[in-house]
């Protein structure tokens, strides 16, 4: 079996930056097990899996696999698949608008924009919510924790510095389960910065994370006092996201480069 593949670095104007995440429509849904194999292969932080969707709601259906898991949402694979779907040369009938039906986010679209593409994401909210364990296993106290309801956490630093120079226990994170450890702070080229840990779903640091940043922006723009702001991922190859809050979405603006494009092969 034959399937189409596209390798894409997402949050990033150039090749080598930005998040990978692999682009794999199909024609219909592979059994999971195939799906997390693929995924444990690709080894990029998200393979997301495409499906027309049947129903009316969307244009296509879409999953995203880390290589241990399936997820609840993925930003950047969601905008790399945007990337793909919207290429009038890959023979999807590109336009300026695509949408996604997913199993657990909802609805989700990306729209053509000024700095490539723009994502809609739900926005996460957060609520201050000690949580010593997960502090004492990042090594540095943060000003504040504040968390979601489904495990995403935000650790508020004082200093980008800060946010650079973290070198966390993994593997003891790793252990409280599947949740974001975002580490921020105010930026010094952008206006935030963050790093983003998630050893429990089989990413130890991401590169740019686009569900983290649905939950910065909400977090962010109350304290900017602004509904738009930039934000740096200070990860080893790093990436920029524009930020907007719009009601309950939280909008991330970013470019994308297609790398690779091909086959994979399964056994028939």
């Amino acid at each position: 079996m034959k399937l189409p593949y596209w390798h894409v670095d997402a949050f990033s104007d150039r090749p080598f930056a930005g998040n990978q995440a692999a682009v794999m429509p199909l024609e219909s849904w592979l059994p999971d097990a195939t799906l997390q194999a693929i995924g444990e292969e690709n080894n990029f932080a998200e393979t997301a899996f495409l499906v027309r969707d049947e129903t009316g709601e969307a244009d296509w259906e879409l999953r995203w696999f880390t290589p241990a898991s399936e997820v609840r949402l993925c930003g950047h694979a969601t905008l790399a698949s945007g990337h793909v779907m919207l290429d009038p040369a890959n023979g999807f009938g590109g336009s300026d608008r695509v949408t996604f039906r997913t199993r657990k986010a909802g609805i989700l679209e990306v729209n053509r924009s000024d700095a490539g593409y723009e994502l809609a994401l739900p926005a996460i909210v957060t609520e201050p919510s000690p949580w010593p364990e997960a502090v004492a296993l990042i090594g540095v106290e943060p000003a504040e924790v504040w968390r979601s309801n489904d495990r995403y956490g935000i650790y508020l630093f004082a200093s980008e510095a800060e946010v650079r120079a973290l070198d966390p226990d993994l593997r003891g994170l790793g252990a409280l389960g599947d949740d974001q450890f975002i580490c921020t702070a105010p930026g010094t080229r952008t206006d935030v910065v963050s790093r983003v840990f998630v050893p429990g779903g089989g990413v130890d640091e991401d590169s740019v994370t686009g569900s983290a940043h649905a939950a910065l922006t909400p977090f962010w723009a109350a304290r900017l006092g602004r509904e738009s702001f930039s934000a740096h991922q200070a990860s080893m190859r790093g990436g920029d996201v524009a930020c907007r809050l719009d009601g309950d979405r939280a909008w991330l603006g970013g470019a994308c480069v297609t790398v690779v494009e091909g086959s994979f092969y399964l056994p028939g």
